[in-house]
């Protein structure tokens, strides 16, 4: 280690106030070196002083630092300055401007920085070159306005504007302005953020960042050498324009690594603006980078991961390289998207083989080559699955399955479809899968009859779906056995209310339609159709064209249980979450393993509930309750005794007057008020019948509620999945996929959905940021939007 006594020359370039402007940058053209020297005990101020000492302009000028580069693999620190003038005791300054670049020497010189020279890093990092970004967060900045010392090198860029005032100070709110000016009138745009990870080689100590190359540097593999090249061009964009930047990498084949054979560096060029962009920073860079958020979370968006790779890398790639980057780190992850579909029939038969019962009906479609059918390949066409316990667990549901249809998001289109039950408890649970080619006739037709033949066959079932005519076709087949009294249809009120939106704006339109779809009376629909008809009796007119009995609770016969949508949403959310980003055969693994830890999640809690002497659900006892708390005012008359047929009349607590009577039928478990047959269990007035009659209420709700109900549909569990190794061999033709269904390979990717207002965001849900997605704060004043436009104020 060299003592505190030792010596070493600074080379300083007076570059003066000479430049003319160039498309990187600014150019200077006065290049009289100047030598300083400088010992380990020298301070920052001292060294400034020297350098304007030199210049002859102490006590004229002080310095303002704008950026600085370090090379620690060949010790040479760069400072990029501005002169600006001090201000007078009168207020007169002088107005010219100068710059000056300070530069250590080569490798060949003694020891470039010392660790006693005081280095600072600013809040708001900048980027020094226009090939490529800098580390600038080897240090720790503690607050506003207090900077860490740096060690062995100036790798930090100070504050402009520290002649202002004393260096540090954290009463100082410098800010740095947008263009750099001088006599001329020229302005140079000032450098774009880049934030710690930059890029370049890395040094002895593993730190990524502005790491410059040197004659005989190794590296373990090609993957490792070209990763630090990348984010190079071969040479400077300024080479032969005043920069000699240059690298070479050979491969060693005795040794199989390789080496740096050539470099010209650091770089001679002192430009202080980039592109919004980089050439280099590719899908296999920035792959690597976002691997960690692909591999926590599939479906996190191309915009999240977009804005991280900006911060990071102080260049923002365009959407379709950000996209092809995930689908890169997806395969990676998964498995690659070609060769996933391959493992499709080697899937169907070890699930066969680890669950006795499990279906799997697999659709393929021959391959043409030259006119001939290739019988050693076949192209995936369709593909329905669905697992024991799901269809056990069905048994014991509500008598209603919701289907529809979600967009997978990978390199291949296609759809994959979905049939969801609900227990007793409200818990929404998917017990059958299928992948399509897309929502039609066809696609629908082969789920829907695999869907009744295998998990659905019980009679007088209701399915709700949305209005498209591929389900239409499906459900009205002959043989298909959907068709009353075998099975009976309802609309998705959140698909008819967004068809609606889009004849008729406004949301008070929608709300009142979506308010007469869930009446449970007839003098309710009445009421709120009738303010409907008020508004525009074309809405009116367009709601009649629907048979009532599709869209309407109070016509739905109880059939409904209270459920009017289709639930996709909520079980994509919470249960299937980012499979639809998953290459096929991961999508198909990852229902197994998702269903199976439903089932032990939701099974352990209906068993603790059971072991608790509880015996309905959850969501009943609040129903329930929440009946009992609101119960007004009941005068009870009971008619027949033995059709326990009862009239309660809501009165005020006064008793003045009435607030309405209604007719209620223990017996045949219905209420005026409608509540009591469309949801299956007591309402506020059947409630007050029990207590008048002196019964219990329990026996007049509907076995579904009832929490060994519950229990009985997670009660068959999922069995461990035999391992890939001891899956049986399949020796039928080659999987592949439809080129058909690839995705455009130029452009950003279109989503082909169309957004309606069933696509709005819950309002009782938390709002998330646009940028990071993150709750807690809006897209205005997002970390990553303030801490940018941070970065180009200083």
């Amino acid at each position: 280690m060299a003592s505190e006594e030792e010596s070493f020359a600074v080379l300083v370039h007076h570059r003066g106030s000479i430049k003319r402007k160039t498309r990187s940058g600014v150019k200077f053209t006065n290049k009289n070196p100047l030598y300083i020297v400088v010992n380990r005990t020298t301070s920052y101020d001292d060294l400034v002083r020297s350098v304007l000492m030199k210049l002859g302009l102490e006590g004229a000028k002080r310095i303002m630092f704008l950026c600085r580069r370090q090379f620690p693999e060949v010790r040479t620190p760069e400072l990029l300055a501005k002169l600006v003038d001090v201000v007078s005791s009168s207020g007169g300054s002088n107005r010219n401007t100068t710059n000056v670049a300070t530069a250590a020497g080569s490798s060949s010189m003694a020891a470039v920085a010392s660790s006693s020279v005081p280095v600072y890093e600013p809040a708001a990092q900048l980027v020094a070159s226009p090939s490529f970004a800098v580390d600038l967060n080897d240090g720790v900045r503690d607050e506003v306005g207090s900077f860490d010392v740096l060690p062995n090198a100036l790798h930090g860029v100070p504050p402009v504007g520290v002649g202002d005032g004393e260096l540090g100070d954290p009463d100082e709110d410098d800010v740095e302005p947008e263009t750099i000016d001088d006599d001329s009138g020229d302005e140079v745009v000032a450098a774009g953020p880049a934030l710690a990870g930059g890029f370049g080689a890395r040094d002895a100590e593993g730190n990524a960042g502005l790491t410059e190359f040197q004659v005989g540097q190794q590296f373990q593999d090609k993957d490792e050498a070209l990763l630090s090249v990348k984010t190079y061009v071969g040479k400077c964009s300024e080479f032969g324009n005043g920069c000699t930047w240059l690298i070479r990498l050979s491969l060693r084949k005795r040794k199989g690594i390789w080496e740096v054979k050539r470099y010209n560096g650091p770089h001679t060029c002192l430009a202080t603006s980039i592109s919004s962009d980089h050439r280099s920073l590719d899908h296999s860079v920035i792959s690597a980078f976002i691997m960690p958020m692909v591999r926590a979370d599939a479906s996190v968006s191309i915009k999240v991961l977009l804005n991280a790779t900006a911060a990071h890398f102080g260049f923002r790639p365009t959407y379709r390289r950000v996209w092809m980057a995930k689908q890169k780190a997806v395969g990676l992850i998964y498995g690659d998207w070609d060769e996933s579909y391959s493992e499709i029939p080697r899937w169907v038969l070890g699930v066969q083989l680890t669950m006795t019962g499990t279906v799997a009906v697999l659709r393929t479609s021959p391959v043409l080559v030259g006119g001939q059918v290739d019988e050693s390949q076949a192209y995936f066409h369709r593909l329905f699955w669905t697992f024991p316990p799901c269809i056990e667990a069905f048994r014991h549901c509500k008598p209603l399955v919701s289907i529809d249809g979600t967009h997978l998001y990978g390199k291949y289109g296609g759809t994959l479809l979905i049939a969801i039950a609900q227990d007793g408890n409200s818990n929404i649970l998917p017990v059958a899968f299928a992948l399509v080619e897309g929502e039609n006739a066809e696609s629908w037709t082969f789920f829907l009859s695999h869907l009744r033949q295998h998990v659905t066959p019980h009679p007088g079932l209701l399915v709700i779906s949305d209005r498209h005519n591929g389900i239409k076709s499906a459900l009205e087949a002959p043989d298909g056995g959907w068709l009353p009294p075998s099975a009976y249809r309802a609309f998705c009120i959140r698909h008819v209310a967004a068809n609606f939106a889009l004849t008729f704006k406004g949301k008070d339109a929608r709300r009142l339609l979506v308010n007469a779809a869930y009446a449970k009376t007839e003098v309710e629909f009445d009421y709120w159709f009738d303010i409907l008809r008020s508004e525009d009796p074309a809405m009116c007119e367009w709601a009649n064209r629907i048979d009532y009995s599709l869209w309407t609770q109070h016509r739905d016969e109880g059939r409904r249980f209270g459920h009017m949508t289709t639930n996709i949403s909520e079980c994509v959310n919470s249960i299937l979450k980012g499979v639809r980003n998953l290459p096929v055969a991961s999508l198909v693994k990852a229902t197994y393993g998702r269903l199976a830890e439903l089932f032990v999640r939701k099974g352990r809690e209906a068993e603790a509930q059971m072991g608790t002497g509880q015996q309905f659900s959850q969501h009943l006892v609040k129903c329930i309750e929440a009946n009992l708390n609101t119960a007004r005012c009941f005068t009870v008359t009971l008619y027949d005794r033995d059709n326990s047929e009862f009239t309660v009349a809501e009165t005020t607590p006064t008793g003045t007057f009435s607030l309405g009577t209604y007719r209620v039928s223990l017996a045949s478990r219905t209420c005026d008020c409608g509540y009591f047959q469309a949801l299956h269990f007591p309402c506020q007035h059947a409630l007050a019948c029990c207590a008048y009659a002196r019964v219990s209420w329990s026996s007049y709700v509907h076995s579904v509620y009832q929490i060994s109900s519950v229990f009985n549909v997670y009660r068959m569990g999922f069995t461990p999945p035999i391992p890939e190794g001891f899956w049986p061999p399949y020796d039928g033709p080659t999987m592949i996929p439809d080129p058909n269904r690839r995705r455009a390979r130029e452009g950003r990717p279109r989503s082909t959905r169309i957004r309606t207002n069933m696509d709005e965001a819950d309002p009782n849900r938390p709002k998330r940021c646009g940028l990071c997605r993150q709750p807690g704060h809006t897209r205005r004043r997002c970390p990553q939007v303030v801490g940018s436009s941070q970065t180009g104020r200083n």
